[in-house]
């Protein structure tokens, strides 16, 4: 099974360039019912339609989320399709069974204020002031994933460019605009980038092909090390690290920009989300939001004290 798992992987980064992290998804969850089955002595290429869905059952047993179970339900269809195109099955015992849906959480976000204080802890930190407060300016000025961000390539920033080129999921490219504070933050932090890459280069070390370099494996900063400094400026800023994290400043950065009168369409587009059902989520943080103000600001929601 672990062979059918590699060779459908293979075929996902090779025909829809599936993202790194999206196969270490696939590969984790079809992993797990891949044990499941072979507690029941059953196989990939054996496994029925009463095998699939007592495997959702065990998941739901687990106390497994919505969303967990979705997914795991996507990577099994996937496979199953994958092993009958490919001949390995006759035919696919997943096809018609239903997934249990997803439970609609509204994103959490950041009002101006919070934002506003975690972009002065960036540029007040002790260390890479410039990168940090760069890293920060651009989250919020683009709404990239922290992936997108952590990745890009140093060619796309040069220039003083007014929109950046983003690679999103899928390989997909969008374009995005800069906002004067972010391109500000993005010419300082590239004047230091480039005389430290100038003096390593000078040591023998080649220069580096991204915006963020890192002397790590990826050669870029990573999502984790960025995960744990946004934190950091959580705390320094006054703002609950709890919720803070790379993905927040991008539901903010979408958030501020509806309630600023932004349509759904652009916002999609700089998003890089493919349907607009994904954007249309932000309609309802605003909402809710309304209501709340609603709620502790208008006489007529307060109880008449006896």
């Amino acid at each position: 099974m672990a062979r059918w798992v590699q060779v459908f992987l293979e075929a996902q980064a090779a025909e829809l360039d599936a993202a790194t992290n999206t196969q270490l998804a696939y590969a984790r969850d079809l992993g797990d019912f891949a044990e499941f089955l072979t507690r029941a002595s059953r196989h990939y290429a054996d496994a029925t339609r009463d095998d699939v869905e007592n495997y959702l059952i065990h998941c739901e047993a687990q106390r497994l989320a919505k969303a967990t179970r979705a997914r795991r339900l996507s990577a099994i269809k996937q496979l199953f399709r994958f092993a009958f195109e490919e001949g390995w099955r006759a035919e696919n015992p997943a096809i018609q069974i239903k997934g249990p849906g997803r439970a609609q959480r509204l994103p959490k976000t950041l009002d101006i204020a919070e934002v506003d204080r975690l972009l002065d802890a960036a540029r007040r930190t002790s260390r890479e002031a410039l990168r940090n407060s760069c890293l920060m300016e651009l989250l919020y000025a683009t709404g990239m994933r922290v992936t997108e961000l952590v990745s890009l390539p140093v060619s796309a920033a040069r220039g003083n460019p007014r929109m950046l080129l983003v690679r999103g999921k899928g390989g997909k490219e969008r374009l995005v605009p800069l906002s004067p504070p972010a391109r500000t933050a993005l010419a300082d932090y590239l004047t230091a980038r480039d005389y430290a890459q100038d003096a390593d280069r000078e040591n023998g070390k080649l220069p580096s092909k991204f915006l963020f370099p890192s002397h790590g494996k990826a050669g870029h900063l990573t999502r984790h090390r960025f995960f744990g400094l946004i934190k950091e400026f959580a705390v320094a800023g006054g703002v609950s690290p709890a919720k803070v994290t790379p993905h927040t400043l991008r539901h903010a950065f979408a958030t501020h920009l509806l309630a600023g009168g932004a349509d759904l369409r652009s916002i999609q587009t700089m998003l890089g989300h493919a349907d607009v059902a994904t954007t249309e989520i932000y309609t309802h943080v605003l909402d809710d939001r309304l209501t709340q103000l609603v709620m502790d600001h208008h006489p007529m929601s307060k109880t008449a004290k006896p």
